[in-house]
């Protein structure tokens, strides 16, 4: 149950970044702490909120986009997620499928000319198949009401897909910037790290890393085909009684740049780069099997992408 938190996790790890482009893989809110680790077996699930506030947009030299004089986005999220992980070990590690899905609210406006305007509706759900192995020795915990600590090294390997089922609105997406459901498959392997130390300042210093490589369909509808994208989610935390916490943040860049009907998307191809740190806390709670975790961050460069401000609180338990 010391990975509870690792589900703990909505539309997509990083804001939307454009009016129509790249959309990170991940989980609600985007991975950090204990990352790499899967919990015993049974079946998991949790519920999380989340804000976002966009109140720029960079263009590829790192500015403010000229011509976008009235530009502001915010987000409203709520979802759900589950975690299953069966009780049989493959080549020494376990395998874990979870899914996520969210609804919500987004606002947007791009130009003085129109008028701001939202738009409720379902996103587009995420799943993620995963093998976890751990190389280290599980520690009891110092404080009662804390989860054992994997200390030494844990690697997962896994592949996800956003699966563009979610309410998409062509319009508002062209004229606001917002839309549920970005009507494009996602298909994304990941890697993951997490490595604790000893206790030397606390009960364990972590970090923790997970590399998702979005791969992405064309839209059938507006015919735009985002070039690959690689997302980088870290953090480095310390663990201290039932309390887990450090700074975390992201980072996004795009290998190509985007095309439209074959050709490339003026004036540079969107080739997104984008950076964005803050802060997570955790709070365990073995008693009832179940954590709860708070995370915010805020963004450090963009290029071709927003600016934003990132809340995220969610809760996750053992249900059987």
């Amino acid at each position: 149950m010391w990975i509870l938190v690792g589900i703990c996790t909505t539309f997509s790890s990083a804001p939307s970044w454009a009016v129509e482009g790249a959309t990170a893989a991940g989980p609600i809110g985007g991975s950090d702490i204990r990352s790499a680790i899967l919990p015993p077996p049974g079946l998991y699930g949790g519920a999380v909120a989340l804000y976002n506030s966009v109140t720029q947009f960079h263009d590829g030299s790192g500015h403010p986009a000229p011509g976008l004089d009235a530009f502001g986005l915010t987000n409203d999220v709520g979802g759900a997620f589950f975690l299953y992980v069966p009780n049989f070990k493959l080549l020494g590690g376990e395998i874990g499928l979870a899914g996520f899905a969210a609804a919500g609210q987004n606002c947007g406006q791009l130009v003085s000319t129109v008028p701001r305007r939202c738009v409720a509706g379902v996103g587009d759900p995420y799943f993620e198949l995963a093998w976890s192995r751990s190389f280290g020795q599980l520690r009891p915990p110092t404080t009662t009401g804390a989860f054992p600590i994997i200390e030494g090294l844990v690697l997962d390997f896994g592949i996800g897909a956003v699966i563009p089922i979610g309410k998409y609105d062509q319009q508002t997406q062209a004229m606001n910037g917002v839309s549920p459901g970005n009507k494009t498959f996602d298909l994304a392997p990941s890697m993951a790290v997490t490595y604790t130390t000893p206790p030397l300042i606390a009960d364990g210093t972590e970090f923790s890393a997970k590399l998702y490589w979005d791969d992405y369909a064309t839209n059938p509808v507006t015919q735009y085909h985002a070039s690959p994208l690689l997302d980088v989610d870290f953090a480095l935390t310390e663990h201290i009684g039932r309390f887990q916490l450090g700074p975390a943040g992201f980072y996004v860049f795009q290998t190509g740049q985007d095309r439209q009907l074959g050709a490339v998307v003026p004036p540079d191809g969107r080739r997104l780069e984008y950076m964005a740190v803050g802060g997570v806390i955790n709070y365990d709670m073995a008693e009832y099997d179940a954590v709860v975790r708070f995370k915010a961050n805020t963004t450090v460069f963009s290029q071709n992408g927003v600016v934003a401000k990132l809340f995220v609180i969610s809760f996750a338990k053992k249900l059987f």
